[in-house]
């Protein structure tokens, strides 16, 4: 089948479908004439690429574990390089979690205070002559 065609049937956009052979994910033939051509089991290692780039894994961690996934979800064994690849992202996950919690804490913090101080005009950044500070 064409990218057109996987396209459709696994419910990504084409530039996706490209993004992923471009980073070892999905494999294409090429035809004669240049056009992409994609095997039946393409439709399945479409879905199974979008449910672990789903669950937070990057694309060098799905490259790793493609491989072994058996069904759409996908499932994967429980061996221990896949654990161990798997329980390091989720550790990453958590660090970044905890990251944004303490910046939201910190956020709502400073809106408190600036609610308590009450209501003070001051002039636009534009026309007090400063560069706003980038967020």
């Amino acid at each position: 089948m064409r990218i057109g065609e996987l396209s459709h049937r696994a419910g990504v956009n084409a530039h996706q479908l490209r993004y992923y052979e471009a980073q070892g994910l999905l494999e294409a033939d090429r035809s004669a004439n240049g056009y992409r051509e994609y095997d039946e089991n393409a439709v399945l290692r479409v879905k199974q690429i979008r449910h672990l780039l789903g669950a937070g894994l990057s694309s060098e961690d799905i490259a790793y574990l493609l491989p072994c996934a058996v069904g759409e979800t996908p499932e994967l064994p429980g061996c221990s390089e896949l654990l161990a690849a798997m329980r390091s992202r989720l550790r990453r996950l958590d660090d970044q979690m905890d990251r944004l919690a303490r910046s939201r804490d910190a956020l709502a913090e400073y809106i408190d205070a600036a609610e308590r101080m009450g209501d003070e005009s001051y002039p636009p950044f534009d026309d007090a002559g400063l560069e706003p500070v980038p967020a």
